[in-house]
């Protein structure tokens, strides 16, 4: 994506442009892609980080058009802080995903969150927002965290899929919050849908959604068969063993979140009575 510099509007589609936020990381590849949709009035989805020169970005990219909306596909601090500045210099509500809700994690605050993160309205599978020519309606995608959504636009069947189908790797299940059983069943669900393309939060458009959704579903089912080859041949396994085996050559700043997602499938596998946790040790149930 280098020739996408950040700042600058990349029209995607005639109702889709798209502008990246300065934000590059081992986790954000290139940084966070803010979409606008619409042509007169518009929404913009995941206006991401509170940075100024990537709001003067957007307000540039916006350029005096009405915001009907900001859509929020999860709460995370590289997607929804810019929603803020961006309603008050627009007016426009902030909708989509659920609140920072810590009470379910028992209490435990994840770094990556957007503690402030408030909408003014939080939006059920099927609900949406409407202006002219366009639409875009909620999809539930449980799983990258509990409160992700996706946006669909019949119009051009273009999916704005968020975290939950990236273009460039695979989404970080992080428990508590992330959940490998809901994102397996987000998974299945886009599965059942015909869109033409999804745009994500990072990464280049996926102009062939179903391919990669098929292939994200056996990566996934890979992984949960290598933890339980490795636990039928060893005792008791930590999941930082665990990890090093699975993930061999992986840059050692990406192990943490690796050893996050080998968590989301070991808590999978302990409620299907597959595995046992024993300590700081996990065995296998068989």
């Amino acid at each position: 994506m280098a020739e996408h510099p950040t700042g600058i509007p990349i029209l995607l589609e005639p109702l889709v442009s798209r502008v990246l936020a300065p934000n590059p990381s081992p986790f954000t590849y290139t940084g966070t892609q803010t979409h606008i949709v619409g042509d007169r009035d518009v929404a913009v989805i995941d206006p991401g980080p509170d940075d100024p020169a990537h709001l003067d970005a957007l307000l540039r990219a916006i350029g005096g058009r009405r915001v009907e909306a900001i859509l929020i596909t999860h709460h995370h601090r590289d997607h929804s802080p810019a929603s803020r500045p961006l309603a008050s210099a627009t007016g426009a509500p902030i909708i989509g995903a659920a609140p920072f809700a810590p009470d379910h994690m028992g209490g435990r605050v994840d770094a990556a969150f957007d503690r402030d993160y408030a909408p003014d309205r939080v939006l059920a599978e099927g609900e949406g927002v409407a202006a002219d020519g366009w639409t875009l309606t909620a999809l539930a995608t449980p799983g990258h965290t509990s409160n992700h959504l996706a946006f669909a636009l019949p119009q051009t069947r273009a999916l704005f899929s968020g975290d939950h189908v990236m273009g460039w790797s695979t989404s970080i299940v992080s428990p508590p919050d992330g959940d490998m059983a809901d994102y397996m069943a987000s998974l299945e669900k886009l599965m059942g849908r015909d869109d033409r393309v999804y745009y994500p939060g990072h990464g280049e458009a996926v102009d062939n959604p179903q391919r990669l959704v098929r292939g994200m579903l056996g990566h996934r089912k890979q992984r949960e068969g290598q933890i339980l080859r490795l636990l039928s041949r060893d005792d008791a396994l930590t999941i930082p063993a665990m990890t090093a085996r699975m993930y061999v050559g992986l840059n050692p700043k990406l192990l943490p979140a690796a050893e996050r997602s080998v968590m989301a499938h070991l808590y999978d596998l302990r409620t299907r009575g597959l595995v046992r946790e024993e300590g700081a040790s996990w065995t296998s149930a068989a």
